[in-house]
């Protein structure tokens, strides 16, 4: 069991967990997520992790079929630039490997923007901490344990 799972089993929310075998040749883990368990990439979300200046680092939640907006995400947390976090800073951070990042149950919380699109669904999935798990439960419920925020991040 990943940290990802025990807080959604703590927080006693609904939420349903999918797995699939993952594939170590795949070029996006996100997208293989969508393919093999045949949901459409626009409801599986990935989690990004960006650097808010030299220490701090943040987390962008965002359906695999966009990019995220490195302008729109330091507007949603109210500064001038963002960068894309080091692999190592991350998976340091997180607790999870890359391709396997939860935006729940990371090591450090972590300011979490989600994008805005994730209202349009009733259940978005997330990866459950590690490649080939998917945790699939509402944006609010997602909000509400990431201490987030919807906002526009990607395009």
């Amino acid at each position: 069991m990943t940290p990802a799972i025990e807080i959604v089993k703590t927080a006693k929310i609904n939420f349903h967990l999918h797995e699939y075998n993952h594939d170590p040749g795949a070029d996006s883990y996100g997208k293989e997520a969508a393919i093999r368990l045949g949901i459409d990439s626009t409801r599986v979300f990935k989690t990004l992790v960006v650097a808010l200046d030299g220490k701090n680092l943040a987390v962008g939640v965002l359906p695999v079929s966009t990019q995220l907006n490195l302008k729109l995400y330091a507007k949603a947390v109210g500064i001038k630039k963002v960068t894309m976090a080091d692999r190592k800073v991350v998976e340091r951070t997180t607790g999870y490997l890359l391709g396997g990042i939860s935006p729940l149950g990371q090591k450090k919380r972590l300011t979490t923007i989600i994008d805005n699109c994730a209202k349009h669904f009733k259940t978005i999935y997330v990866s459950g901490g590690r490649r080939g798990l998917e945790i699939e439960l509402s944006p609010d419920d997602l909000c509400l344990l990431t201490g987030g925020k919807f906002r526009v991040i990607g395009n």
